[in-house]
């Protein structure tokens, strides 16, 4: 019997899916997960992801049957699997889209790519998004992606006639028996198709109405924003049928319905950076461990402090905002941009800790980690990137900003409830008198922040300015530009370097 095998990774879905298209137009298909021990081994996995990876499967087994097929799932090495399977029963070719992982992906998908050479079976791989691979420089990248996007979606296959191999379906392993003992998230979203199509509808019909002025807050953003980043991260959804679903509602729309509309546009700009930042990756793989820009080396990495890095970790800052927002990512796996953001900022000026070990630490937490959004934005949001304005959030600047009656704050912190108002920004000033009335104890019940904040921004914006403003390191500057910098307009210039403000409302989360 002459098959091929449809090799899943990131795209757990039947919809808009060309590898399985092609392959079950061919002929037999065998629908392959191979559930990857030392994939989920590595520093950036965690129980959360694997739990909302586990049900999205689930689902797509239950499609895949539904269509005559099924998901033949194992547990191992690809290479080892792909190669027990071919002894039993020869496939033709493996049907993969591109991904764009981390770098242990990265390692597999070139093992996989020379074990078919060997064995003569063919590798056809297709584009997930409008990521190009093999890309050197952006002119022109614009419009590939575009285009791309503009494509119709393809229609998946209505009958699968699947190549049956007996005894080669393994049961799909809770997180401990891969090794991830860590808490899963008990308030996160659940995983699957189904629960992505509800999602994409509730957003189109209503929620995007609240999305301009309601994405920066934590308190609005969790029903204003899209909530489809675990969707697209693991591949429930592919990017091009939400870019066009959402085009097609705008359609719907009448012309006077301005403020929906305006959401929804608003939605499409933050689609158009996705394929943008994961582009970023495909070009330059070294970025999820080394500066993009190679003449900020050095800065943070010798003067790492595990005490500060532990207070961030465990939510005791003494910076209210910052500290329920590790509480909440602690629960739900998902926090609100402008949040990430500003965490991330905290992380790099006030307390000095570099990227790297901050950046694992929240792709463990995040349920929707993509790696080329996520890698992108941790040196952006650290200013190692070389071309980006220097971004600094003040904490408590943004708690007054977007937690204003400390709403958000007091949910996730219960000692925060009973301070008063009037020290709700800033409890650590409080007077011993007023701690004793209202029986909170700073450094006891709520922490003291770590450092002086506005000595410690003050001391962090001059270094990161001295060292921009080196001949050498703005020399440097033009090469990065070249190859990772977007482009505006016809001409496809450079794009003009944006504010923090601006930076902060383009993303999808």
């Amino acid at each position: 019997m002459t098959y091929r095998v449809v090799w899943y990774k990131r795209d757990l879905r039947l919809h808009d899916h060309a590898p399985l298209a092609t392959a079950a137009q061919a002929g037999p298909v065998l629908c392959l997960y191979v559930v990857e021990p030392d994939m989920w081994a590595q520093p950036d996995a965690s129980a959360r992801q694997w739990g909302f990876v586990r049900e999205s499967l689930q689902d797509l087994d239950r499609e895949l049957r539904a269509r005559g097929g099924r998901l033949v799932v194992r547990v191992g090495d690809v290479v080892a699997v792909l190669s027990h399977l071919h002894a039993r029963a020869p496939f033709v070719a493996v049907h993969a889209h591109e991904e764009t992982g981390n770098g242990w992906t990265y390692v597999r998908d070139r093992a996989v790519a020379a074990w078919c050479r060997a064995q003569g079976v063919s590798l056809c791989e297709w584009p997930q998004y409008g990521v190009v691979r093999g890309l050197r420089e952006r002119d022109g990248w614009q419009r590939r992606r575009d285009a791309f996007m503009a494509d119709p979606a393809v229609v998946a296959p209505l009958r699968i006639d699947e190549a049956r191999q007996p005894d080669c379906v393994s049961a799909l392993p809770e997180a401990h028996q891969l090794g991830l003992t860590d808490a899963d998230a008990p308030w996160r979203q659940r995983g699957g198709r189904r629960a992505a199509l509800a999602v994409l509808d509730d957003f189109l019909r209503e929620r995007s109405l609240r999305y301009r002025g309601g994405i920066s807050s934590p308190l609005s953003a969790v029903s204003a924003c899209s909530r489809l980043s675990p969707y697209l991260a693991h591949g429930c959804l592919g990017l091009r049928e939400v870019e066009q679903a959402t085009q097609a509602r705008l359609a719907q729309l009448p012309t006077e319905a301005q403020s929906h509309r305006h959401g929804l546009q608003g939605f499409q700009s933050r689609l158009a950076w996705h394929c943008h930042f994961i582009q970023k990756l495909e070009s330059e793989p070294e970025l999820e461990w080394r500066n993009l820009h190679r003449g900020y080396d050095g800065l943070r990495e010798d003067e790492w402090s595990d005490e500060r890095f532990a207070a961030l970790v465990q939510g005791r800052t003494g910076w209210p905002l910052v500290d329920a927002c590790v509480a909440m990512l602690r629960e739900t796996g998902w926090l609100n941009f402008r949040m990430r953001a500003m965490l991330v900022s905290v992380a790099a000026y006030p307390l000095w800790l570099h990227w790297r070990e901050v950046g694992l630490w929240l792709a463990r937490q995040f349920v929707d980690y993509e790696p080329g959004i996520h890698w992108s934005q941790l040196q952006m949001q650290s200013g190692t990137t070389g071309i980006n304005t220097t971004r600094v959030y003040n904490p408590v600047k943004q708690a007054r900003d977007q937690d204003p009656h400390g709403r958000f704050v007091r949910r996730w912190l219960p000692a925060m409830r009973r301070v008063p108002d009037a020290w709700l920004f800033e409890p650590w000033r409080m007077p011993a008198e007023t701690q004793l009335r209202c029986g909170v104890r700073v450094g006891v019940d709520i922490p003291m922040p770590l450092v002086d904040l506005d000595a410690a921004l003050r001391q962090a914006k001059a270094r990161m300015h001295a060292l921009r403003a080196r001949p050498e390191v703005q020399a440097a500057e033009a090469a990065v530009v070249r190859r990772h910098a977007s482009r505006a307009g016809r001409r496809e210039q450079p794009a003009r370097r944006r504010s923090a403000a601006e930076l902060a409302q383009q993303s999808l989360f």
